[in-house]
């Protein structure tokens, strides 16, 4: 086995360790603020609540206006509407599918793993197929997706949910923009193995996660390009504590990105403010609610929300 396969396993293993240790993963909630700004986002007295449990890896969540989120499970193999009060409906079965988002159309957009797709969910429970492909060849599993401030789809694509015995067609770990036409452009491949991604309120900045190095990088964007990346932050961590994952963007430019122990959050100057610890690792997030005041957490076998201070970034409702 080569190093980079050797690499990929170790970080599919951070990533699944708390799913594989069960009960014992979990944590106690708790608030660590390393700066008083971190206060001004999230109440100190403020509570965290289940809203849904009994999955098998959670990942994907998406709020929709109708009161509800979507909701990826990796190892069931379905997407589901979650409600409030924990009720579930199963939307698609659908191989490994990861990060969802809406595009300007209030399209369903799902990373799909095992197609090794971006694909569009139909309100009939059936999905198109938007790409699959780079030049040819096969993407390795396009894992996290957000839409550009143009409407364009951009997404990771690392090989962490590489189907076992597949082979990996294209010899890198890409960054991809998909335009409405279909066009696929790699924008970068500078990454090990990169995962969360997200845009800044403004438009100017991009940023992504690599969960390999356990570190966010951010770009300067210009009309479609990514440029002058440089690190932004780190986020080191035992073996057994997760990697560097989802990202989330409020209203002021601060980021919310899991990692080690829960939602890591950062200023727009690199600088770490805090860290939201949760009871089970956790994977993704999004906000939701009708204000967009509240974290919804995707956490291994859960879903969580917590009320926030702040309004949430929603890049598709920026551009309606």
């Amino acid at each position: 086995m080569n190093k980079k396969w050797l690499l990929t396993l170790e970080i599919v293993l951070l990533l699944c360790i708390p799913l594989l240790n069960g009960q014992d993963a979990k944590r106690a909630f708790e608030l660590r603020g390393k700066s008083e700004k971190f206060w001004g986002l999230v109440d100190r007295n403020t509570k965290l609540e289940t809203i849904g449990g009994g999955f098998g890896f959670t990942e994907g969540p998406m709020w929709d206006p109708g009161g509800f989120l979507y909701v990826s499970d990796e190892t069931i193999n379905k997407i589901y509407k979650l409600f409030p009060d924990g009720r579930k409906e199963e939307v698609i079965s659908l191989g490994d599918p990861d990060g969802n988002t809406f595009d300007r159309q209030n399209r369903l957009i799902d990373c799909a793993s095992v197609l090794r797709a971006i694909i569009e969910v139909t309100p009939d429970g059936k999905y198109r197929v938007l790409a699959d492909r780079y030049q040819g060849r096969k993407f390795n599993s396009p894992n996290d997706v957000v839409i550009g401030p143009e409407g364009a789809i951009y997404f990771t694509d690392p090989t962490l949910d590489l189907v076992a015995g597949e082979k990996q067609e294209i010899p890198f770990q890409g960054v991809y923009r998909l335009d409405p036409s279909g066009e696929v452009r790699l924008l970068t491949k500078d990454l090990s193995q990169p995962n969360g991604l997200a845009f800044s309120p403004d438009g100017k900045r991009f940023y992504v996660d690599d969960s390999a190095q356990r570190n966010i990088r951010v770009y300067d964007f210009v009309e479609g390009n990514l440029r002058n990346g440089r690190i932004f932050g780190e986020e080191p961590g035992g073996k057994a504590e997760g990697v560097p994952d989802g990202i989330k963007v409020d209203a002021e430019g601060n980021l919310f990105v899991t990692g080690p122990g829960g939602i890591w959050i950062w200023d727009p100057q690199g600088h770490h403010l805090g860290t939201i610890v949760m009871p089970e690792q956790p994977a993704n997030l999004t906000w939701g609610d009708k204000d967009y005041r509240t974290l919804y957490i995707t956490a291994t076998t859960s879903v969580y929300r917590v009320p926030m201070k702040v309004q949430g970034f929603v890049p598709y409702l920026a551009m309606n």
